[in-house]
């Protein structure tokens, strides 16, 4: 009976030991599967996907909820196409950049050597303030604008806003604006002379296995896409109205999956299509006139970890959709979350999720 009870013991003693050794990972994923359950549960959440990699391997990648309630589809962090919304500014970003490498553009040229018939304004603005959000471009006004659905080209959208005045001296502050991102993909493909999707596609997504990225066509059924999601005050899991976001592709329209997320932003980390002079154009922080850090390059919010290391990080929010890429190049650690639910604020889950992958 003592040599019953002693394996007994022994036995979990063993199981004890093999439970308080799991490996640094396997401690921060489960940190970080348990944080990303309580968001979506407090947020009413419909589906979401979230990504890591650190020296360019893919170290965690998981689907929670739902790309489609009713049928109960779960969501797939490898497949499910989700809206990116303003994460698209940072891959317009990263085109621009290619740019400047082919020598098509200089960022402190004026935009009216590209795009001569555009309304004169009473000051220049150049390609680097549209891009850091310096130009007194104005944003949406409402959110009629905010989710119009009418399919425009890029060149029709600049119709609702090129005639209006500008908010102030281009330099002086920072405004955010989706609508400088219009005009400044107008640019681009003026540029180029080439339809500004087929550019970035060619450019991004072919040459970084991006096979899940495209231009958010309101008239295309798209396979594994997502279904699109918001909450109301009586009822969560509603589907949100349709929208149409060609127009605003540069700064608002491209899907993705999170998986190919975490392909783009290791090119800030390792870059292949891109030179490192013309990645540090757009990851880092521009100034207003008076000397003032904007915190914010082109395409991308320029801040530090809790470690004070490098940040590269954007926001998005679009109808159906909320997200977040973060990038960390000292790190070699790209989070990239993706969610098919209207109006969540993400910047706190981002940095809880930093506090789990940074040490």
């Amino acid at each position: 009976m003592k040599r019953i009870i002693a394996s007994i013991m022994l036995l979990l003693s063993a199981i004890g030991f093999t439970q308080n050794t799991e490996n640094p990972s396997q401690v921060k994923t489960k940190a970080a599967k348990k944080l990303a359950k309580k968001f979506l549960r407090k947020h009413g959440i419909t589906g979401m996907a979230i990504s890591v990699s650190q020296h360019g391997e893919l170290i965690w990648s998981k689907g929670f909820g739902y790309s489609n309630k009713k049928q109960k589809i779960p969501v797939k962090p490898d497949t499910t196409i989700f809206r990116i919304a303003s994460i698209s500014k940072s891959i317009t970003a990263v085109a621009l950049a290619k740019l400047i490498d082919d020598k098509l553009i200089d960022l402190d040229s004026s935009i009216y050597n590209f795009i001569p018939d555009y309304p004169k304004q009473i000051y220049d603005i150049t390609v680097r303030q549209l891009g850091g959000n310096l130009a007194g471009i104005r944003h949406y006004k409402n959110n009629i604008e905010y989710a119009l659905n009418k399919k425009m080209s890029i060149t029709e959208g600049l119709d609702l806003f090129k005639s209006d005045s500008l908010l102030f001296e281009p330099g002086t502050q920072f405004n955010y604006s989706s609508f400088g991102y219009v005009l400044l993909s107008e640019v681009m493909q003026k540029a180029t002379q080439v339809p500004f999707n087929t550019f970035v596609s060619d450019t991004i997504f072919t040459p970084l296995n991006m096979t899940h990225s495209m231009m958010d066509a309101s008239d295309v059924t798209v396979p594994n896409c997502t279904h699109f999601y918001k909450n109301s005050l009586l009822k969560k899991h509603i589907l949100a109205s349709p929208v149409c976001n060609e127009y605003k592709i540069a700064g608002g329209g491209f899907l993705s999956t999170s998986e190919d997320l975490i392909k783009f932003g290791n090119e800030l980390i390792s870059p292949k299509i891109v030179s490192k002079e013309a990645l540090s154009e757009i990851i880092t922080s521009q100034h207003l006139k008076t000397g003032e850090r904007t915190g914010y390059g082109i395409g991308f919010s320029i801040e530090t970890s809790k470690n004070s290391t490098p940040k590269y990080y954007h926001t998005g929010g679009g109808v159906g959709a909320s997200t977040i890429l973060m990038v960390y190049p000292e790190e070699e650690l790209v989070i990239t979350v993706l969610t098919n639910t209207t109006g969540i604020s993400m910047p706190d889950f981002g940095n809880e999720l930093e506090k789990v992958f940074i040490d």
